[in-house]
């Protein structure tokens, strides 16, 4: 498989890993939004959304706990952030493995 996030999970490729654990590794965007722009990802290949099913969901609550953690570690927690997930081509998803971007640290656009 030549997915850019597996490599990122196996430590094929380096990244500014901010939290980790069995099922979930954070990363820092390379091209960041915001101040704190981190992406979240399952270590196993889900491609999207669209192919979490009842097999695999457990990821997304493991995902979202690993969230909470990181926005305190973030110091975002209090003053807000957003949580995004882009699926397929219209939803503008460029790399087809399912990832969460945490965006914070500044007041963000209410307009997409």
């Amino acid at each position: 498989m030549n997915c850019i996030f597996c490599k990122i999970a196996n430590k094929e490729i380096p990244s500014q890993i901010v939290f980790e654990d069995d099922n979930v590794i954070a990363f820092k965007d390379l091209n960041p939004q915001a101040p704190v722009h981190i992406l979240v990802i399952p270590k196993n290949h889900i491609s999207s959304i669209n192919e979490i099913n009842s097999e695999n969901s457990y990821v997304v609550s493991k995902i979202f706990e690993a969230i909470n953690k990181i926005v305190v570690q973030e110091n975002i927690s209090e003053s807000g952030y957003r949580v995004i997930s882009n699926c397929g081509e219209n939803g503008c998803q460029t790399v087809m493995h399912l990832h969460f971007h945490i965006l914070g640290g500044k007041k963000l656009s209410e307009t997409f």
